[in-house]
């Protein structure tokens, strides 16, 4: 029986969970630290993050922020790593996908383009030919990535963003939703708008009276850019 233990009980883990099943998973469960979680839609929760090497099964990290899914996918040594393709997404024959990346249903991936590991390649979005997304990266929902375009470690693509041609994003770099990076992002940070442009959050923190912590306006920026 294929088995698939889930680290992170959350939307984003329903979704793996979905595609776990249509690749043939038979028994999904989830490990999570927060102990006031049981389940997380019908799937029980049977542990910690920690208890990850334990389980008799393959090993995902379902979590969306990309720092937590590369912190806890680089201490498991010793458990087999699940890469996950749903069977409505289109990858090329050559395409490279590495360890532990999620690719969603609608998901177009097209020729000479590597994934690294950890990655979410989220739901309807596409990537063209010839392009390299490195590690933990996270490609949001309906967003667009153009032919030869580079993605480095970490960076978070929001919904909805276009990348056009030849361009590259540097590492740990939030694109907010909707924007249209039309040239190299070569510092890191989050950028907004048409073109993208980078903002200056403790700048937006202080315009906005201090309501929100800058945390919570990067969290806000990954789903909603504001001119």
């Amino acid at each position: 029986m294929k088995k698939l233990a889930i680290i992170g009980a959350s939307g984003n883990g329903k979704v793996v969970a979905d595609i776990a099943v249509k690749n043939g998973y038979e028994e999904i469960v989830f490990l999570d630290d927060n102990e006031n979680i049981y389940c997380c839609g019908e799937y029980p929760v049977v542990g910690k993050s920690s208890d990850a090497e334990k389980q008799d099964a393959d090993i995902i990290v379902g979590i969306g922020n990309a720092g937590i899914r590369k912190r806890i996918q680089e201490t498991i040594k010793n458990a087999k790593i699940a890469t996950l393709i749903h069977p409505n997404a289109t990858v090329a024959d050559d395409v490279i996908i590495g360890e532990g990346t999620v690719v969603m249903a609608g998901v177009v991936i097209n020729s000479g383009t590597s994934i690294g590991k950890g990655c979410i390649i989220n739901t309807c979005s596409s990537v063209d030919h010839d392009c390299r997304v490195g590690d933990f990266v996270h490609i949001a929902v309906g967003s667009h990535l153009c032919g030869t375009v580079t993605a480095e470690t970490e960076t978070w693509i929001g919904a909805g963003v276009t990348v056009s041609n030849n361009v590259s994003i540097c590492r740990k770099c939030i694109i907010g939703a909707g924007a249209v990076v039309i040239k190299n992002v070569e510092e890191s940070g989050t950028y907004v708008g048409v073109p993208a442009r980078k903002v200056n959050m403790e700048s937006k923190a202080v315009e906005l009276g201090g309501y929100f912590s800058t945390h919570k306006i990067e969290n806000i920026i990954q789903y909603v850019w504001a001119a």
